[in-house]
């Protein structure tokens, strides 16, 4: 019985190591696992059509916002300006057009992020204006499959560009175009260096973001930036993500419950994603 005694002792220990390596072994594969989810899932925070109409309160923090993806666009309570999000780091383009970095506790009442993961690549050189980049970058999307998702970062020097901002609102918030048009703010740059983020949409989304690109630019020493409105490329590689998971989260708030987010407001989007000075 004694030396049955002395096995058990040494064998007990040894079960338990066996059993912590197998546990942490589990958790390790999980993570792995959801990293993997994670980084072929485009995140969602709420609707372009509930921001479109109005509904800027903070819904997630930066920081969780971070947890969803290292690449995206898009804005921060009361419409603060525009958000990049680039290599893992949430920039904000306010009103004046310069860059701050948010703090964490920042909440974010609209954005599409991903983790970023190159699929694809293209060369672009001398690209005349909007319509010719979409172009060219709609043919790396059909090739692959127009019904997916898209984030793309395209990296180089850019011949012109306008890009926007605009001043936080405060409540009662107006409607996103009508506020747009007496509180954006507008910028023009030549010969500048830096990235353009992009997210395509596919057009069945279209109730529930804009259906086709939509782009974000920061220049290279991440000074300046904004929603962009007009650009030409002069030298350019972009890199395309081709993400085929979607996730949406959403506010619980009575206001935002009571929304009519059936409601067709694609002229009041159009008008806030292109107009300058408030016009079409």
């Amino acid at each position: 019985m004694k030396s049955i005694s002395k096995n058990m002792k040494r064998v007990i220990p040894l079960l338990m190591l066996c059993a912590l390596a197998l546990t942490f072994g589990g958790l390790a594969e999980d993570h792995a696992l959801q990293n993997m989810t994670n980084a072929d899932t485009l995140y969602q925070v709420a609707l372009l059509q509930s921001l479109t109409q109005g509904y800027y309160d903070g819904i997630i923090s930066v920081g969780e916002l971070k947890q969803h993806g290292d690449t995206g666009i898009g804005t921060f309570e009361g419409v603060n300006g525009e958000m990049i999000v680039l290599d893992g780091v949430v920039y904000q383009a306010v009103a004046d057009g310069s860059i701050v970095i948010p703090p964490d506790e920042e909440t974010v009442p609209f954005s599409n992020v991903t983790f970023f993961e190159t699929d694809e690549t293209l060369h672009l050189s001398d690209i005349a204006d909007m319509a010719a980049l979409q172009e060219a970058v709609n043919g790396v999307v059909n090739a692959l499959g127009s019904n997916c998702f898209y984030m793309v970062r395209i990296d180089g020097t850019f011949a012109a560009l306008k890009v926007r901002s605009e001043y936080k609102q405060e409540k009662p918030y107006r409607a996103l175009d009508v506020a747009l048009a007496e509180d954006q703010t507008e910028f023009d740059y030549e010969d500048a260096r830096g990235t353009l983020v992009g997210l395509y949409c596919p057009p069945y989304m279209s109730s529930l973001n804009t259906a086709g690109w939509h782009f974000h630019f920061i220049n290279e020493d991440r000074t300046r930036g904004g929603h962009v409105l007009q650009v030409s490329v002069k030298d350019a590689e972009a890199a395309f993500d081709l993400t085929n998971g979607f996730e949406m989260t959403l506010s619980r708030e009575d206001e935002f419950q009571k929304m009519d987010l059936a409601k067709d407001v694609d002229e009041a989007i159009h008008r806030a994603e292109t107009a300058t000075n408030g016009q079409d």
